[in-house]
């Protein structure tokens, strides 16, 4: 129920996005009533040709009535190219009011567990949006309302060819509703194993240097082959299913347009219909039916998109939009957490249970506990990456979530355990990817994280281009890297998970430098840490075990009372033995 009140949210904000060229809209129906009328020229000419013309063998006439139907038809041309365009630009405006609000609930859906699945395909989706809107197949909505007049027109040459319209019409409809009732499944079940397909193609060609040293290709190739062939084949059955109907629809309406000519040829022969209104009606008929046949064939695009708005719908509702914050003042280093409960995005059981502790400013903190305890939970709650369950997390006295997440990240250092780089350059890297970065900034958190003289060594320095791989770099240099990115813009937090995983003995120098320099610039660092290395600059320790506070306080303290307990447990297991 609760997706089902989101996805209508979601579905609000979609039709409010779609108000806003309602009048766009409405001037498609305007060209499209006009192009209709107009479609009535050719119908009209062949009356004229075949009753007047070629009984009065009168050439003015005939070059007459030419130059008004080549004017009427240019008309029309006219017009429906000025839909088609205007529909272009519907569809992208349409676009472009969503990307922003799209990219934003994707990168945030994480924390919607109920839309994970939609965030995976959401910009994708507002494209199938844009593209459905833009079709041909989309244009035919709009000619079907004035399918009537022309069924209507075919009554007037003669009731017959009239009833024979209407009754091949309604066996057309019945195709259209059964494909579209056979073909939805096989649709959606097509555009599921294809964004699984390459969402799996993307994952082997990111870790391609992890598959290429451990011998694993044929076995990672085998296993994306598989996924595409299951994309291939729900992709193949959707397009059989649809193309069955395809086939049967132009067939049935190449052969009613034959059967009205048949009729009409009959009628002329009892004397009861002209010529002209045999080929006028058939004319008509393939103008109402061809709207039908169009959405037919281009099915798989219109419900791609009706498949895309739901899909829309649901991140929407999931995500709402982010309200716009009052601006605060750049916070002192005090951060606080109060009772303080972490469930992961996706899962039911806590990792971080009720932390609590404080850290001023110039302070480091080290995180210490064995692997799964909750660390890197901590860091990414920390940073905002996850919100928190329960309890308040305030930097300075406001809470994280007071602050917008972009200014909240120029706060925050954030070092993850595993750094991914962006394709650019180095300097882009360091500066976050900002359209106008400081070069002086950015040449100062290179320094602070001892990447200085390694970048300057590097072909094109800080104008050196890099992948999401890293390419030419090493471990350590990315690390070192994502280091100056997280001190990048003078953070007052610096949350640094795992920071010398990667460093050699240089490195983790360099590193507990960094550390000092921050403290003495009044920042607060967490340093999340296996190795003893990482935690000398550290003046109080956190221990955490099975997501909860164990204990925290000065190093010296908590080191002795962990000493102390390793003893304790010692003598007890001896004791145990003994006995």
């Amino acid at each position: 129920m609760a997706k089902e009140d989101a996805a209508a949210r979601g579905a609000a904000e979609l039709r409010a996005a779609r108000a806003e060229s309602r009048w766009l809209f409405g001037s498609v129906a305007i060209f499209s009533f006009f192009v209709n009328m107009l479609m009535l020229t050719g119908p009209l000419y062949m009356m004229n040709v075949y009753d007047r013309v070629l009984g009065s063998r009168s050439v003015e006439t005939l070059v007459a009535l030419s130059v008004l139907v080549l004017f009427l038809y240019g008309c029309m041309g006219l017009l429906d190219f000025v839909r088609g365009r205007v529909m272009q630009r519907v569809g992208a405006r349409f676009q472009a009011r969503l990307d922003r609000r799209v990219f934003s609930a994707a990168m945030r859906a994480p924390q919607a567990a109920r839309a994970q699945r939609e965030a995976q395909s959401g910009l994708r989706d507002l494209e199938s949006v844009q593209k459905s809107w833009t079709s041909p197949a989309f244009m035919s909505f709009y000619d079907i309302p004035f399918a009537p007049i022309f069924f209507a027109g075919i009554f007037l040459l003669h009731p017959w060819l009239g009833y024979l319209a209407i009754g091949g019409a309604i066996l057309l409809v019945v195709l259209a509703v059964s494909n579209q009732l056979a073909t939805k499944r096989p649709l959606e079940v097509a555009a599921h194993t294809a964004i699984a397909a390459e969402s799996m193609g993307q994952q082997v060609r990111h870790e391609s240097e992890t598959i290429q040293s451990l011998g694993m290709r044929d076995a990672a190739f085998a296993r994306w082959q598989q996924a595409r062939g299951r994309s291939l084949e729900t992709t193949i059955a959707a397009q059989d299913a649809g193309g069955t109907f395809s086939a049967l629809i132009k067939t049935l309406r190449m052969f009613l347009q034959s059967a009205m000519l048949g009729l009409g040829a009959y009628l002329v022969l009892k004397g009861v219909a002209t010529g002209g209104a045999m080929i006028a009606s058939s004319i008509l008929l393939g103008r109402a039916l061809a709207p039908i046949e169009q959405i037919v064939g281009q099915w798989a695009v219109i419900q791609r998109g009706r498949e895309g708005w739901k899909n829309l719908a649901v991140l929407l509702g999931e995500v709402p939009e982010e309200q716009k914050r009052t601006a605060l003042p750049r916070p002192k280093a005090k951060l606080e957490l109060e009772q303080v409960t972490v469930i992961p995005p996706g899962e039911q059981q806590a990792t971080l249970r009720m932390m609590s502790f404080r850290v001023e400013p110039g302070q480091a903190v080290g995180v210490i506990g064995t692997s799964g305890s909750g660390k890197s939970t901590l860091a990414r709650a920390i940073t905002g990456v996850w919100r928190v369950a329960a309890g308040k997390i305030r930097l300075d006295g406001a809470a994280l979530d007071q602050y917008d997440p972009d200014v909240l990240g120029r706060y925050v250092g954030y070092l993850p355990q595993r750094v991914t780089l962006f394709d650019g350059t180095i300097k882009d890297n360091i500066a976050r990817l900002s359209p106008n970065p400081d070069d002086a900034e950015v040449v100062r958190a290179a320094k602070m994280a001892a990447a200085h003289e390694m970048i300057l060594k590097l072909p094109d320095g800080y104008d050196t281009r890099v992948t999401a791989n890293g390419g030419r770099l090493s471990g350590g240099q990315i690390q070192r890297i994502g280091l100056a990115r997280a001190l990048y813009g003078d953070p007052v937090v610096v949350v640094l998970d795992e920071p010398n995983s990667n460093l050699d003995n240089d490195g983790s120098v360099a590193l507990n430098l960094a550390i000092k320099n921050l403290k003495e610039k009044g920042a607060a660092v967490l340093i999340m840490a296996h190795r003893p290395a990482a935690i000398q600059e550290c003046d109080m320790l956190l221990m955490i075990e099975g997501g909860a506070r164990r204990a925290f306080g000065p190093k010296e303290e908590v080191l002795r009372e962990m000493v102390a307990n390793h003893r304790q447990i010692a003598t007890q297991g001896q004791t145990g033995g003994v006995t």
